[in-house]
């Protein structure tokens, strides 16, 4: 993953079930959140990417916050679902996305 900027850089995003409950998780941000639907939880999962990326640019932020060590259950995730690692283990996966930073940052 390339180092994240105000201007350019990716996130990755990924929402899956856990027992009754959406989990979405923006690994580079450590940005969770909870929901009942998938689909609506993406759309919650943007707008705080996009509050998160504007705060960091009002306030004059380090960009290193663009750029976070993502939690290691998560990341584990991630790499087992990218690389069809032990997919037994993997839980029910919704959406595994990576979203350009520049096309959310408005």
């Amino acid at each position: 993953m390339s180092k994240n900027t105000l201007h350019s850089g990716s996130v990755r995003i990924l929402i899956f079930k856990d027992k009754k409950v959406w989990v979405g998780a923006v690994l580079e941000l450590n940005i969770v959140e909870t929901g009942d639907d998938p689909s609506t939880l993406l759309l919650s999962l943007e707008e705080a990417i996009e509050g998160y990326v504007r705060v960091i640019a009002k306030e004059h932020l380090d960009e290193s916050l663009l750029n976070q060590k993502p939690n290691p259950a998560f990341e584990k995730m991630w790499n087992d679902f990218a690389l069809r690692r032990d997919t037994k283990a993997i839980p029910s996966i919704y959406s595994a996305n990576t979203l350009s930073l520049r096309s959310l940052a408005k």
